[in-house]
């Protein structure tokens, strides 16, 4: 490396340290559930990031590696492979860079989100979801550019032990909760990085917390999870954007995880209009399928008679979904009722007693 180039790669990194510096940590929500006063559950609110989503922590890891790594130079340009979240987080920081980015995505990802990756100056090349990896790698070559490659790459890039990751993040804002120690920590994966990250970290500290990962439909992960078999594969593409995956991602770490709960694609989606209406927020589907494993957790530990915190994720703004899981019609289209999700979420409110709908 040129003593030019090297002058460049300590700015990029001093410039990307000064963007984390300027922002503070995410907030960590508590969810009022006055009919389980035994229960405490919060949400790590990860919409608030600079780039909107939980992919905000990934996209600056994956930086600072490739440039660590001196991968990544002046004038590099970066490719992805993403269902939309991380891709976004992942052109703010090649704006702040001033590189080019090229993001390769499934055809259905959501307008939003194409349209906030070009607001940051990417480029959205559209994909079949099975070959934005191949397609991805292609480009990175054909244009001599850096593939970051979030779904190799996430469960390393992250210091585990600690160094302001988010599960230091979690057990630090608990700390003066009436349980600081969580009995549950509940999180969905897309790469596998951020449950690889907490599994670590958890063990590293000793805690007693337990690791529980929430799996929408289509996603292999809760198979692996189960069997080991590394050459699962699916023919769909989960339709809960940024979680599950059509085939085992190297990042996704399986040791590490308690506890797996596979989550129907209508309760995700009726949760975050559940949550809406006792929060005040909207929330994306990966929300959705975090918090709905989270009940059925506060049900086991209500039958064991047990008074324990769970900690989830918030993991985006539910505005990236305004034309499809807030969206009547597409709703409709895609055949999801919600009524009696919703019905079952309103009566676990309401007593505090969790049954899912016959259908499940």
């Amino acid at each position: 490396m040129s003593e030019n180039s090297r002058e460049w790669v300590n700015w990029a990194i001093r410039r990307i340290e000064s963007d984390f510096q300027r922002s503070a940590d995410t907030h960590l929500i508590k969810v009022d559930l006055p009919a389980l006063p035994g229960i405490d559950l919060y949400l790590k609110d990860e919409s608030t990031h600079p780039s909107g989503s939980l992919k905000h922590r990934l996209a600056r890891s994956l930086f600072l590696y490739g440039l660590a790594n001196g991968w990544i130079e002046e004038g590099t340009p970066i490719i992805e492979s993403s269902s939309g979240n991380t891709a976004v987080s992942e052109a703010y920081f090649a704006r702040l860079l001033g590189l080019p980015f090229i993001a390769v995505m499934p055809r259905d990802t959501s307008e939003r989100k194409v349209r906030e990756i070009e607001f940051y100056g990417g480029e959205c090349r559209m994909v079949d979801g099975h070959a934005i990896y191949s397609a991805a790698a292609e480009i990175a070559r054909s244009v001599g550019g850096h593939y970051l490659d979030q779904f190799t790459n996430a469960e390393r890039v992250t210091d585990w032990r600690g160094n302001n990751n988010i599960a230091q993040s979690i057990f630090e804002q608990m700390q003066r909760e009436r349980f600081p120690i969580p009995d549950w920590i509940v999180v969905s994966a897309g790469t596998g990085g951020t449950p690889a990250t907490i599994g670590r970290y958890i063990r590293y500290r000793c805690h007693d917390t337990r690791l529980c990962v929430a799996d929408p439909e289509n996603s292999v992960f809760y198979d692996y999870w189960r069997t080991r078999d590394c050459d699962l594969t699916s023919e769909h593409m989960s339709v809960i954007e940024g979680i599950g995956r059509p085939r085992v991602e190297p990042s996704f770490v399986p040791d590490v995880i308690d506890h797996m709960i596979r989550v129907p694609d209508a309760a995700s989606i009726a949760t975050i209009h559940f949550l809406e209406k006792i929060l005040g927020r909207k929330a994306g589907g990966s929300t959705g399928t975090n918090l709905y494993a989270c009940f059925q957790l506060i049900q086991r530990l209500v039958a064991e008679g047990r008074e324990a915190s769970l900690v989830t994720m918030l993991c985006d703004t539910g505005d990236r979904y305004l034309n499809t899981f807030y969206n009547e019609d597409w709703l409709g289209e895609k055949g999801f009722v919600l009524a009696p999700w919703l019905e079952c979420l309103e009566h676990l409110y309401a007593t505090g007693r969790f049954k899912q709908p016959a259908a499940a």
